[in-house]
């Protein structure tokens, strides 16, 4: 067991009354008082919070069985395309995960797999990383305990993130890594952000705390600035020659395939449909020929997300979002246009800056002989704690 140093005394107090409090639920070895540590950091040494967030993360533990998904076959191609993989270490001993992250196809692996699934790799993958970083820390010290990402997003594309299923995954992925996996990152490198990323940052970062946000550095595509960052931590023989490093596959390969899944395209001929053809979510209407149909959704909650997906059969029809201020005042978000909705599904996530009532418009009125079936799937998903820190932008 690691010894527990630069503690202050309320502290090591907290520390003392925490550990005291969960020793029932607690196992050893692992359960240490660096493991403490971790949830007491996470609810800012206060030792009741921490304890209902660790019996919390617990209850989760067994319902997902996670200690026994080091026996669980994940589907093969959560294996081969699920981009990322370890590199190396950092000066410290920590270990550097590599994710090529323009690389996840994640539209196409939610035609093949389900979303449990989806979920319990992505449990599987941390679960084994803390193994390394518990190693780690036994060779090197509390500083290699916690894991170093980079996330490659050149080529990046946030179409396929405005699909429902997709964006959902993604959401529900951060806020069970914030609720579970506290304290475990230590450096979060983002490069190569192309300007569209701003956008789906700024929705993700609605679901992170304090400290994650705090470990994020994003660096658009200038490697001179990401590269300083990079290498003033990790040495070049522990990085991939295509981010400046070293390290190659013997073909020569910049990217390191050989350790690091490089992800891709999934066949459509893999497609099993098993999330397009799901209807459980949708509420379907037919609008009658020169009508309309308003939907008051209420957004009481500052910074809450507004989505939306819905698609028609055989016609196209007129959408557009009205906010609908409580002082009275009216405004028009999305303007209201003729939407090819029978071809491709419409699908969008609205920032909700202040509260307000917003009114999803499906309008036919323009139809005078045709009804217009829908089929729609609305949505308000609150914020969680305010974030008030944004992560380093260079």
């Amino acid at each position: 067991m690691l010894k527990v140093v630069g503690l202050e005394d309320n502290q090591r107090f907290a520390l003392m009354k925490f550990r005291r409090t969960v020793q029932d639920i607690l196992k050893q070895p692992h359960h240490d008082d660096n493991f403490l540590l971790r949830w007491l950091r996470a609810r800012k040494w206060d030792p009741v919070a921490a304890e209902k967030m660790l019996r919390e993360s617990m209850e989760w533990r067994k319902q997902w069985e996670v200690d026994k998904l080091t026996e669980w076959d994940p589907p093969q191609i959560l294996n081969d395309y699920l981009p990322h993989g370890l590199c190396g270490f950092d000066k410290d001993g920590a270990p550097v995960i590599v994710v090529y992250f323009d690389a996840l196809d994640i539209y196409g692996i939610l035609h093949v797999v389900s979303r449990r699934d989806m979920i319990k790799m992505t449990i599987k993958r941390l679960e084994e990383y803390l193994k390394l970083c518990r190693e780690q820390m036994l060779k090197h010290g509390p500083a290699a305990g916690q894991v170093v990402v980079i996330f490659d997003m050149q080529g990046f594309n946030l179409k396929q993130y405005l699909w429902r299923p997709a964006g959902e995954v993604v959401i529900t992925l951060i806020q069970m890594y914030e609720a579970n996996y506290p304290e475990i990152l230590k450096t979060c490198y983002i490069i190569n952000a192309p300007k569209v990323f701003a956008f789906a940052f700024s929705v993700t970062k609605k679901f992170m705390n304090e400290y994650t946000l705090s470990k994020i550095q994003i660096y658009k595509s200038d490697p001179a600035r990401w590269q300083t960052a990079l290498f003033s931590n990790i040495d070049r023989d522990q990085v991939p020659a295509f981010f400046g490093g070293t390290l190659k596959d013997p073909d020569g390969n910049p990217k390191l395939g050989t350790k690091i899944c490089l992800g891709g395209k999934v066949p459509k001929e893999m497609y099993v449909n098993n999330t397009e053809k799901d209807m459980e979510n949708f509420t379907t209407v037919t609008i009658k020929k020169g009508g309309k149909l308003e939907l008051d959704i209420p957004a009481s909650e500052m910074g809450s997300l507004l989505s939306w997906e819905f698609r028609t059969e055989n016609h196209d029809i007129r959408f557009g979002i009205v906010k609908k201020d409580y002082n009275g005042t009216q405004k028009e978000v999305i303007p209201m246009r003729r939407v090819a909705a029978h071809q491709l599904d419409e699908i969008g996530i609205l920032i909700c800056e202040v509260p307000s009532t917003y009114s999803i418009i499906f309008d036919n009125t323009y139809s005078i002989i045709r009804n217009k079936k829908i089929h729609y799937s609305v949505k308000v998903i609150p914020p969680t704690e305010s974030q008030e820190i944004t992560p380093t932008t260079l």
